[in-house]
């Protein structure tokens, strides 16, 4: 029991440590998720895909505009973010892309680049709301603004660990910028949302830039956490991952490709330089023992997380994504691997549905089920082309087929979500100042797309069955089994590199008639200095702590009235 001549200072010291506590509240409020559980980190609500971000952003007029200048550079500025009224200062943000930036970067009428917001760049620690990274997503080549959204929604229908992902109205410096998709980076938020503290590492393989030669990752984290022989200018590569080959572009392009070929580190360099965690020779070892399991098909189910890689591809399949793994491109995916396991995580969906490679719409509608890459054959593509040679994963993966054909299409869910998606965002896009596209393509393009998604189901279905041949080599063979498709515009899906079509020449926000730069009528409220100054920089989990230390603070100040009270009696 604690002596009376001493409670005064226990109490003081107790009191002093509940001050220094709020203090950080307020100073490091997002250090205080670390405190909860990772499924309850307060942006996961607030990236509710049902209803659209308020994302402002307010950065030095030059800088913002040298950075404009110099996009392909991919320099981060540092600018004040407020997302939902949640202020978040000294974030970095940069254009991002491939041939996307370079599109906007060689066309002076716009600044509409896509961008990344590193909440950590400048302030260790930093993050909105428990997230550490997002990315605006600018919709470039795609008319209908849905293609990402249905493409990550159908993967959450499938059961595959996608980014989280909603749509977001910008202003830059109190202006109306664009209406922009935003996703969740899978970096450590993701991880700790997905899997836990104690998840595996992950990897951004990026076999070239387009082109070809090199490799260009610029959506690793390795950017401020590379190792001093790192290499990841195209011009600083080996000759070996600059040369093209079998599968492409890039070739095996230091193992994107994901094929074994010897047990050395260095022969996976696109691999492992773009880890986006800290990893040791260790973790690079796991990688090649599964790599070479993989090649071999042996013990495939020690090496590849079966399932979760079947329904991943299943959906792939579905979407028609060739900007990705499975063409000769062999990019834009993630490879997680944990205990020696292996599996794929989807990324960057603007081109699917046929965006990429496509011979025209029956190709894009009928595209194979059992061999479902482009211009590369499946022996070159192991990951999916191993789990394919094995009777019961083929049957697995059909099965995973089915239930997105039977339950996401035939049940009415994807049109039902393209009209929901409709009445969402169709003002904004009506007003969206620096559209690619106009508005009456927009319309338009949303009515081909749910033409198209249909007319694949259908070939689906007709694959799984049996009536429509499954592979490449069957369809060439019998092309008047295939479901007709020639009703299908592809190009009124949008282009990759097209659009702007209709806008007025001058696609600036600066350059756009005040009706438009102030966005849709019922649209997020126009930036004002008052909203900059009130915006709050707590969370949910801050405000609760905090709230929490005033109460013991009080109940500390009232015992020492109290008891003083007491004992001067």
């Amino acid at each position: 029991m604690i002596k009376h001549k001493w409670i005064g200072g226990v109490t003081v010291l107790l009191m002093t440590a509940v001050l220094l506590l709020m203090a950080g509240a307020y100073l490091f409020p997002s250090a205080l998720t670390a405190f909860s559980d990772s499924s309850e980190l307060p942006y996961v609500s607030a990236m509710d895909k049902t209803q659209i971000l308020d994302v402002q952003i307010i950065a030095d007029e030059n800088e913002w505009a040298d950075m404009l200048d110099n996009a392909i550079a991919e320099e981060y500025i540092p600018a004040t973010v407020i997302i939902n009224g949640t202020k978040i200062e000294n974030a970095g943000i940069r254009p991002k892309g491939n041939s996307s930036l370079r599109t906007v970067a060689q066309d002076d009428t716009t600044d509409r680049y896509s961008f990344k917001i590193e909440f950590d760049h400048y302030i260790s620690g930093q993050t909105w709301m428990g997230l550490d990274k997002i990315v605006l997503n600018n919709m470039q080549g795609d008319s209908t603004y849905m293609k990402e959204y249905l493409s990550y929604d159908l993967m959450d229908y499938a059961g595959v660990e996608a980014p989280l992902y909603t749509y977001s109205n910008i202003a830059v410096n109190g202006e109306t910028w664009g209406f922009y998709l935003a996703v969740e980076v899978l970096e450590d938020s993701y991880a700790k949302r997905v899997y836990g503290n104690d998840h595996g590492k992950l990897y951004k393989p990026e076999s070239m830039e387009m082109g070809g030669g090199g490799q260009r990752n610029e959506e690793s984290a390795t950017e401020n956490r590379q190792r001093p022989d790192q290499l990841t200018e195209p011009e600083d590569m080996p000759d070996k991952n600059k040369q093209g080959g079998p599968g492409g572009f890039g070739g095996q392009s230091g193992g994107a490709a994901l094929q074994y070929t010897d047990d050395e580190i260095s022969s996976y360099s696109t691999i492992f330089d773009s880890a986006v965690f800290d990893t040791s020779d260790k973790d690079f070892a796991r990688v090649i023992n599964a790599l070479k399991k993989l090649n071999a098909g042996e013990d495939l189910e020690s090496a590849v997380d079966v399932e979760a890689t079947l329904k991943y591809f299943a959906a792939h399949t579905v979407l028609v994504n060739l900007d990705s793994y499975v063409s000769n491109m062999c990019h834009n995916y993630y490879l997680y691997e944990e205990n020696g396991q292996l599996t794929m995580l989807p990324w960057d969906f603007n081109l699917s549905f046929g965006g990429f490679q496509s011979d025209g719409s029956s190709s894009v509608v009928n595209f194979p089920i059992d061999t479902p890459v482009s211009n590369v054959s499946l022996e070159e593509r192991p990951m999916i082309g191993k789990l394919l040679e094995v009777p019961q994963y083929l049957e697995l993966y059909h099965s995973y087929l089915a239930e997105i054909i039977n339950g996401y299409f035939n049940s009415g869910v994807f049109e039902q979500t393209i009209d929901s998606l409709d009445v969402l965002i169709s003002s904004y896009v009506e007003a969206d100042p620096t559209s690619f596209y106009d508005y009456t393509s927009y319309k338009n393009g949303v009515a081909e797309l749910k033409k198209l998604g249909l007319l694949r189901a259908q070939s689906v279905e007709g694959q799984l069955s049996g009536v429509i041949p499954s592979t490449t080599e069957g369809q060439n063979a019998s092309p008047d089994l295939l479901v007709e498709a020639s009703d299908i515009n592809l190009s009124l899906l949008g282009t990759m590199g097209g659009g702007f079509g209709g806008r007025p020449s001058g696609n600036r926000p600066e350059d756009m008639p005040e009706h438009i730069k102030s966005g849709p009528p019922q649209g997020n409220p126009e930036f004002t200095a008052e909203a900059s100054t009130s915006a709050s920089g707590f969370d949910k989990t801050a405000w609760i702590i905090l709230g929490s230390c005033t109460a013991f603070f009080s109940a500390g100040l009232l015992f020492v009235i109290f008891f003083r009270r007491r004992r001067s009696g």
